[in-house]
Formats: structure tokens, C-alpha cells, sequence
């Protein structure tokens, strides 16, 4: 069972941008009840995907600079990366099924 990774300004880099496998980061805030309905799902991709992609979430409360670094300007958005860029946006309450269609085409 695979875990959802905690994404913050300090370890952005190292994770998402140098990361050798696609990155699915959920940017959210505690306080966002949408972002709530959302979490299971993006655990469940996380599970889904293993070892072969990165899922996870940062807070943009707690990391304001990297939410702007990205436009980020409605929650919950959900950005995927690869190779250090973003490959996909998908903003609002989507379906499980969105969030791994994107890291599937963004891992191919």
C-alpha cells in the first residue's frame, strides 16, 4: 500500500521537479471542503499507482510560495508532472477516474 507524500515548499524540488516518475500533487487547504471530498480519491490513486508514480498533497496554507509559483487560484487543483513539468491540470471535484487517467498518460 503505497502512501500519500506531504509535498511542502522545502522538499518541492527534490520530490516533483527531480523526480524520475510522473508526480500527481494536490494542492489544498484544511479549511477547503471540497479538498475534503477529494483526499480519498487521490489516496486511492496513490494505492492504485505503487511504486510507479508519485501522488501527493501540499498545503497551500502552509506553502503560499509554491501554490503561486504554479497559478494556483482555485482549490482543490490538481497538477501532474513529468520530467520537472506540468503535463496536466485538472481544477475542481473530479471523478477518481480523472486523476488516473491524467498520471496514466503522463507515465506512458
Amino acid at each position: 500500500m503505497a502512501s500519500t507524500k506531504e509535498f511542502t515548499t522545502q522538499n518541492f524540488g527534490e520530490e516533483v521537479l527531480n523526480s524520475d516518475r510522473p508526480v500527481l500533487v494536490d494542492f489544498w487547504a484544511p479549511w477547503c471542503g471540497p479538498c475534503r471530498l477529494v483526499g480519498p480519491a487521490i489516496e486511492n490513486v496513490s494505492d492504485l499507482f505503487g511504486d510507479k508514480a508519485k501522488v501527493g498533497k501540499l498545503n497551500i496554507d502552509d506553502n503560499p510560495e509554491t501554490a503561486s509559483d504554479f497559478g494556483i487560484t482555485a482549490i482543490p487543483s490538481v497538477l501532474v508532472f513529468k520530467d520537472g513539468q506540468v503535463v496536466d491540470q485538472i481544477v475542481g471535484i473530479q471523478s477518481q477516474a480523472s486523476y488516473v487517467a491524467a498520471l496514466q498518460k503522463a507515465a506512458a
